[in-house]
Parts: C-alpha cells; sequence; structure tokens
C-alpha cells in the first residue's frame, strides 16, 4: 500500500500493519511523524500543530463568516420585500388578505363537507 503525497499528518500509528512499510510509502507527507520514519514526535498525543492545518482554520472562518453574512443579507432582503410592500401598500395589503380570507373559506367548506360524508357514511 502506498500512502505518499497524501497530505498526511500526525503519528504513525503503532502496530503491525503501518509499521512494516517503508519510508517511499510515506513520501510527500512531511507531516507525519513516527516509526519508520526518521522524524520523530515531539509529543506522542498531540502532534505539533502545522501551517497548513492553521491556514484551513482561518479559510474555514472566513468561510463561515460569509456564509452567515449571506444568510442574514438574503433573510433581510426577502422578509423585507415582502413586508416592506404590504407595509406601505394599501392596495396590496387588502388583496392578499382577501386571497387568504377567501382561501381559508374554502379549506373551511371542503373539511366541513368531508366530515358531513365520513358522519353520513358511518350512519347508513
Amino acid at each position: 500500500m502506498n500512502l505518499s503525497h497524501n497530505n498526511l499528518s500526525g503519528r504513525i500509528p503503532t502496530g503491525n500493519q503501518l509499521q512494516t512499510f517503508d519510508d517511499s510509502s510515506y513520501a510527500g507527507n512531511r507531516d507525519l511523524c513516527g516509526f519508520p520514519l526518521p522524524n520523530n514526535c515531539s509529543n506522542p498525543e498531540n502532534p505539533p500543530a502545522t501551517t497548513s492545518k492553521n491556514k484551513y482554520k482561518k479559510a474555514n472562518g472566513l468561510r463561515k463568516v460569509w456564509f452567515y453574512l449571506d444568510i442574514t443579507c438574503g433573510f433581510a432582503t426577502g422578509f423585507w420585500g415582502i413586508i416592506g410592500v404590504l407595509a406601505f401598500k394599501k392596495q396590496w395589503r387588502r388583496k392578499l388578505f382577501m386571497i387568504a380570507e377567501v382561501t381559508m373559506d374554502k379549506v373551511y367548506v371542503a373539511v366541513a363537507v368531508k366530515i358531513s360524508k365520513i358522519k353520513r357514511g358511518t350512519e347508513a
């Protein structure tokens, strides 16, 4: 098995399987340490922090900021695009509430008819 050039980092686990590979199997993984590589880990439990990890954390943090900023701007635009128009356009507001009222009346009638049919079906 060849694990070279995979940007692996940290200590190579001890055991029979990974210890049997030679140095060339781990080539190109500069943040990897431990036997059979010549560079030893300074702290076996916590490998040293690498610059690539720090760059990733910074980029990931910046990405999160932009994500939440985009979500906030989208919500504000959508919310005020609808609520703002309804607040200032009286005719549109009345039309919207008329549509809502007619729809609720249709739903009420449909439910009442369905319940009536169910009751009539159980009585017969």
